[in-house]
């Protein structure tokens, strides 16, 4: 049966996100550790997102924008403007650095920042994989599209298509619109599903859901819209064992994390060329 998963909201200081996973009720969907909602957010001239440059281990970050944009800097040198619908993946493996900031231009300027940011936790046998950075184009992206319903994989594969992100384990994340009275099936039966709904309202099995709503699906497979809506899938097979999560840490190994965390505190992480100058701290 659908279960409604409620986020909880986080003050990241100037701002909050919704964190939807980990849940009380369910600790990740598929391969999906960590999905958090960001805004949306209205920033007045001269504020706006500046995250500092932090560690991560046996993860892949996605970043999906809907509204804004946000500058992917790090230790392998990459430095991209993500803007709403390109995908922004980055590879940790066994170990990489980061920040997230806005323009110049952008934090010049009155801005709107709405977006998703999740974490795909690595396969035990991939968590110590090189770390890796690609940023596909929305253009480049597969799309879907039949009876009122414009879908977009953004990783993972569905419905016949291939997204062209490389993936480590058997997995979706796809955006879709649906006009008032169409509807889809989820992608795979065999495969865990959640639909959070970024505006609208949908019908699945006989049951409303709106706006803002997290549904973990059992064994629903048919969503349709009541009214024009969009509304964000992921997914994948099953995990049978739980990585353990520390601050931007996965692992299925308390040694590893106990390890990522002295390195991160005695600098042992490589630094993100040009933005080396400030960064987060080790939690207390």
């Amino acid at each position: 049966m659908a279960e409604i998963l409620n986020g909880k909201k986080k003050d990241l200081g100037g701002f909050s996100v919704t964190r939807i996973v980990p849940n009380t009720k369910k600790r990740m969907v598929g391969p999906f550790v960590f999905i958090d909602h960001m805004g949306p957010v209205k920033f007045a001239p001269g504020d706006g997102i500046d995250v500092r440059p932090h560690p991560h281990i046996g993860l892949a970050t996605v970043t999906y924008m809907l509204e804004g944009s946000l500058v992917h800097r790090d230790s392998l040198g990459n430095s991209v403007e993500i803007v709403p619908g390109d995908v922004n993946w980055m590879t940790a493996g066994r170990g990489i650095v980061h920040s997230e900031r806005e323009t110049h231009e952008a934090k010049a300027t009155e801005t709107v920042l709405n977006g998703m940011q999740c974490w795909v936790a690595l396969p035990e046998n991939k968590a110590e994989i090189d770390p890796g950075f690609m940023q596909v184009k929305k253009c480049q992206l597969p799309h879907r599209m039949l009876e009122g319903v414009h879908m977009r994989l953004i990783a993972g594969e569905a419905y016949g298509m291939t997204s062209p992100i490389k993936t480590y384990s058997p997995m979706f994340y796809l955006d879709v619109l649906a006009s008032k009275g169409s509807s889809f099936q989820r992608p795979d039966s065999s495969q865990e599903c959640a639909v959070y709904i970024v505006n609208g309202d949908v019908e699945i099995e006989g049951n409303n859901y709106s706006q803002g709503q997290f549904v973990l699906l059992g064994q629903e497979r048919e969503v349709r819209a009541l009214k024009n809506s969009r509304c964000l899938l992921f997914g994948g097979d099953h995990w049978p064992e739980v990585p353990q999560l520390y601050w931007n840490f996965v692992s299925f190994s308390k040694e590893r994390l106990e390890q990522a965390k002295a390195d991160w505190a005695e600098g042992r992480f490589p630094q993100i060329p040009g933005d080396h100058l400030e960064s987060i701290p080790l939690p207390d």
